[in-house]
């Protein structure tokens, strides 16, 4: 539903144009698959309501619908052009190269929806350690977010929850795989995690040919979650894995369009497949994205549970010229949010995975 608010009739003719052509995202309904937990930029769909409804106010204002519709375009194109103007940035391929290298980026947190979230969260802060850190409630757009983490938001990994309301089932797909999960006793977490009600898939063991101990559990939706013992970490969130139908192709797009570094790479002729952990610093002490190729298998059902991971940046402009040049596919076009003016950037890579991009001055205020 959007909402129009009634315009005086002494209003000048550039005002009501102006009001016409802008719109807020929290105004608009979006389908409970398209929330993400990230407001979308208002669509021409929603500028051309806007119109329809000061179509009732022809008499008030005098004008004839004909002249109305040409002054606002000819506002929208004003305005569209001084943007392209200001924001637009061209860069070379050597040139973004470079400036991925030197961009501080790092991983903010993976997004994923949830038919439970309190459920969720007492079986994340209970049997995981995890702690709740905020929570949010857009109820005029009917879902609920809720981030929760081994530490706070500006300097640790964290899960951003998205609950839509009266929706309690998702389909993951068969493209996700499972995140990662530091602890320093697999034994003791499987045991605490049966005590609750919570589903162990893997006892613990050590993984074929290592000494890493491991075991594998689902939580209340079905994400599956790997235990793996390691010492004190200052990321215990640790892992995020995706399959991938090109493992080399999705290397090189992630090195140099996301600037990650290649941290090792195993072949598992055994099993039949092959992983890329990708970062930026080592894994013992960073979060890392692992892609996984089944060999032969080049597509994968992603579902609509599993929605896409956040990565900070210093400037979304470069990022999303970078992500352009190296096959990426921008699906939304680097700028402010409307409302908040966080500024963003949205991608696919080669796979179809999302990601945005945040700006890391405007994230660091939108947690103050």
């Amino acid at each position: 539903m959007v909402r129009i608010l009634p315009m005086a009739a002494s209003s000048s003719l550039q005002l009501a144009a102006h009001r016409l052509s802008s719109s807020s995202s929290s105004a608009v309904r979006l389908p409970p698959n398209a929330r993400l937990g990230i407001p979308f930029a208002p669509s021409r769909r929603l500028a051309l309501l806007h119109l329809g409804s000061a179509m009732h106010h022809e008499q008030l204002f005098r004008i004839k619908p004909s002249k109305l519709i040409r002054k606002v375009k000819g506002i929208e194109a004003r305005a569209a052009g001084k943007t392209t103007t200001q924001a637009r940035t061209t860069i070379s391929q050597e040139e973004a190269l470079e400036w991925v290298k030197k961009d501080k980026r790092r991983l903010l947190h993976v997004v994923y929806h949830v038919g439970d979230l309190d459920k969720t969260i007492k079986f994340y802060t209970e049997c995981l350690g995890m702690k709740l850190l905020r929570k949010r409630d857009i109820p005029e757009e009917r879902y609920t977010n809720a981030f929760l983490g081994y530490g706070p938001e500006d300097s640790h990994f964290v899960v951003e929850l998205t609950y839509n309301y009266g929706v309690d089932k998702y389909d993951i797909g068969t493209g996700f795989g499972h995140f990662g999960i530091a602890v320093e006793d697999v034994t003791k977490t499987v045991d605490l995690i049966k005590a609750k009600g919570g589903k162990v898939t893997r006892e613990p063991g050590h993984v074929k040919g290592a000494k890493t101990v491991i075991a594998f559990i689902e939580d209340p939706d079905g994400y599956k979650f790997k235990l793996l013992e390691r010492g004190p970490t200052p990321e215990p969130l640790c892992q995020v894995v995706l399959h991938v139908g090109d493992l080399d192709c999705a290397i090189n797009f992630y090195e140099k369009a996301f600037g990650m570094e290649l941290l090792c790479k195993r072949d598992n002729p055994e099993c039949k497949y092959t992983i890329a952990m990708m970062g930026y610093g080592p894994e013992d002490k960073n979060s890392v994205l692992e892609l996984t190729y089944n060999y032969g298998v080049k597509k994968y059902d992603k579902g609509n549970a599993y929605a896409q991971i956040a990565i900070g940046t210093d400037d979304v402009y470069k990022t999303a010229e970078a992500i352009k040049l190296y096959g990426g596919k921008i699906t939304r076009e680097p700028g402010p949010l409307p409302g908040i003016n966080t500024k963003i950037t949205a991608c696919l890579d080669p796979d179809g995975w999302k990601t945005v991009f945040v700006d890391n001055i405007d994230f660091a205020k939108e947690l103050e």
